[in-house]
């Protein structure tokens, strides 16, 4: 489990980073499977010059965990650095160690990863607890004329014009806290209860989403599956297969069985983890801690 607190003689560094999660087998790492966490583990290992002959091998901490097929912009991980590797990264040149991290880190990662930005990270920072909430979104294409090949890999192509408006009105009662037992894959001894900040839809009139059908969905945690299963119910609303009131109806009934099918990975993109400023890492980070040892919730929404 991540801590507050890096080990002695280490730094905590923050990854900002993206990747496309199309051949990815989600974030963790798995024996013998291609993951986010594994690449990226390998490549710091690599930059830092750590592993079976020297220090130990580089551990993430991410925001979220996201699973396969699951793409992300606005990602965030923490890594502990030994400081003199740190504080030598730079090598003979001028640049910041962040930099200079960041900058070896492009040699050696493949092209669907990319590590934005590394900085040291003010006192009390967890990229898992310190986070505010996790904002993702979810992009379909409901038209031909809509279908963009370059895109494929992270829109739904629907065969089925979509009523947005009706979509939006539908899921609108589930915004705020609620018990998510029916959109949520269950795991033993977990909570279902989650509190949804903004759930919505809509079809943007300009900008690279125009025309296009787009969930914006932001919480501070998810159940497992819980947005990809948020989506299906919306499509079928959509779609007119479903009641607009059939929304808030599965959700108080607590019936996985009820609600409609998860959709494919494919769509969902996380775009933003956000963070308290620097004088709240910490107490964030104690706080949210605390109420999960007897929730742990290790996977954000997709699966």
């Amino acid at each position: 489990m991540s801590t507050t607190t890096p080990p002695d003689g280490s730094l905590r560094v923050r990854l900002d980073l993206a990747y496309d999660g199309t051949r990815f087998a989600g974030w963790a790492a798995q024996p013998r499977l291609r993951t986010v966490q594994g690449v990226l583990e390998d490549a710091l290992a690599t930059v830092l010059r750590t592993g079976p002959l020297g220090l130990p091998r580089p551990r993430l901490t991410v925001a979220g965990r996201t699973d396969a097929g699951v793409h992300a912009r606005g990602q965030v991980a923490h890594v502990d650095v030994p400081a003199d590797r740190w504080a030598a990264m730079p090598g003979r040149s001028d640049r910041a160690p962040g930099e200079a991290l960041a900058d070896r880190l492009a040699g050696v990662l493949p092209p669907d990863v990319v590590v934005h930005r590394a900085s040291a990270a003010p006192d009390g920072f967890d990229a898992r607890f310190s986070a505010l909430h996790r904002r993702y979104a979810y992009r379909i294409a409901d038209a031909p004329g809509l279908r963009d090949p370059l895109r494929r890999d992270w829109v739904l192509w629907h065969r089925r014009p979509l009523d947005v408006d009706a979509m939006h009105r539908a899921v609108q009662p589930l915004v705020g806290l609620h018990d998510f037992a029916a959109f949520c894959r269950p795991r033993e001894g977990a909570t279902t209860i989650r509190e949804l900040t903004r759930l919505s839809w809509e079809r943007p009139t300009a900008g690279p989403d125009e025309g296009l059908v787009v969930a914006t969905v932001q919480a501070d945690a998810f159940c497992h599956s819980m947005v990809r299963a948020l989506v299906g119910m919306s499509i079928a609303v959509g779609e007119g297969r479903r009641a607009e009131s059939d929304p808030a109806e599965v959700l108080a009934g607590r019936s996985r069985s009820a609600a409609a099918a998860v959709v494919a990975a494919r769509g969902l993109v996380l775009e933003e983890v956000a963070y308290p400023d620097d004088a709240g890492l910490a107490d964030r980070a104690e706080r949210i801690r605390a109420r999960r040892r007897a929730d742990e919730v290790d996977r954000d929404p997709a699966g």
